[in-house]
């Protein structure tokens, strides 16, 4: 009895696991069934052009602003100021009075000197009558040739104190106008380091002021030598430029290459090079630190945003937009400028290459455009 009860309960358990196993089985079908095969994954993409347009070459460097013309003024006179014309740090033009120096010593020596000069040639004047009077009676035998000599060299001693005089008279007129000096040049002047009623000379180390011409001026800065037979091509053919931007601001000035430096630095194997800039707004100012840009040529290029362009083991490569699909492009690109790239080979130009979402990209990954990020 007891063997038939275990026989039976162990046909019922067995049923029971077989219906359980007939009922998932069915389940799992119908899932299977109603949920059908998987589509591959769009990725979402954002997609730029690649476009053929003109490109600068062009090398990056750090420049000093220097001006073409300083001069420090002193006084080339032992006096004291009487007046100062301008304001420190003024700007001033050519032929402008700046300061105003005690002359009335000088003055005095003038008139001196004109006295003297009045007076020589009053005596010259009358010895010259007496050469005439004696050479007429010489003539009529009424005096000896003595006489005519002696009036003649008289003449003569009298004519050289005339110009002596006269040389001692314009040199104490330069030294007046040493009195008033004015600006040479155009251009901005520092502070007076002396006031009016200070005694000036000129052994004095210190200047009166300094005059720093504004514009044009010059930057100078270096480039690698690498640079220089390419640079002294485009200077041939009028085609160098140089920008200087003040860092930390886009106020910036053009201007050409004025002069390269006729060596190569050994040690460092750069070379200096000094561009002249218009400067009519006063932006670079001397001693200034700015940011250059020599620009020797502009040539076509294809370009592609440097965001596009991805590296492998293989060399660089963009993912070009096909047929809405993504394909690896190998490309090789020469350089970059302003978040562009150059590439000389792998594109024609006007390919759809994208630009974000490249992580997710393989090649014949399918893709989707999207809008460009706010600003992008």
């Amino acid at each position: 009895m007891k063997t038939r009860n275990l026989i039976f309960v162990a046909g019922v358990l067995g049923i029971v696991a077989l219906a359980a196993f007939l009922t998932r089985a069915s389940w799992t079908g119908s899932g299977a069934s109603a949920q059908g095969p998987q589509r591959p994954r769009v990725i979402s993409v954002e997609i730029a052009k690649a476009e053929r347009k003109p490109v600068p070459v062009d090398v990056d460097s750090i420049g000093t602003v220097t001006p073409i013309s300083s001069v420090a003024l002193k006084s080339r006179v032992e006096t004291t100021i009487l007046r100062v014309h301008f304001e420190d740090g003024a700007k001033v033009a050519e032929g402008d009075v700046l300061f105003t120096l005690d002359a009335r010593q000088i003055d005095a020596q003038i008139e001196q000197a004109e006295g003297m000069l009045a007076r020589d040639q009053a005596s010259l004047e009358g010895a010259q009558r007496d050469v005439r009077r004696f050479t007429d009676l010489i003539g009529k035998g009424a005096t000896t040739q003595v006489n005519v000599d002696n009036a003649k060299t008289q003449a003569d001693v009298l004519i050289g104190t005339v110009k002596a005089n006269q040389s001692a008279l314009d040199n104490l007129r330069v030294q007046k106008s040493y009195t008033v000096i004015r600006a040479p040049f155009s251009g901005r002047i520092s502070a007076a380091n002396v006031k009016v009623g200070n005694f000036v000379r000129p052994a004095d180390t210190a200047p009166l002021a300094i005059i720093n011409q504004m514009a044009p001026v010059y930057v100078t800065f270096a480039i690698p030598q690498r640079v220089l037979v390419d640079l002294r091509d485009a200077m041939a053919a009028g085609g160098s430029k140089v920008v200087a931007t003040i860092p930390g601001h886009q106020r910036s000035e053009d201007g050409k290459v004025a002069m390269v430096e006729n060596t190569v630095d050994a040690t460092t194997g750069m070379v200096t090079v000094r561009g002249i800039m218009h400067n009519e707004n006063e932006t670079l100012w001397p001693g200034t630190l700015v940011n250059t840009k020599l620009v020797i040529r502009t040539e076509e290029a294809i370009t592609v945003p440097t965001a596009a362009v991805q590296r492998s083991q293989n060399g660089n490569f963009v993912f070009v937009s096909r047929d809405g699909k993504a394909h690896v492009q190998p490309v090789n690109v020469s350089r970059t400028f302003q978040g562009i790239s150059v590439v000389t080979s792998g594109l024609g130009g006007g390919e759809d290459v994208i630009t974000d979402g490249q992580l997710l990209l393989s090649e014949g990954t399918p893709i989707a455009p999207r809008a460009p990020k706010a600003g992008a």
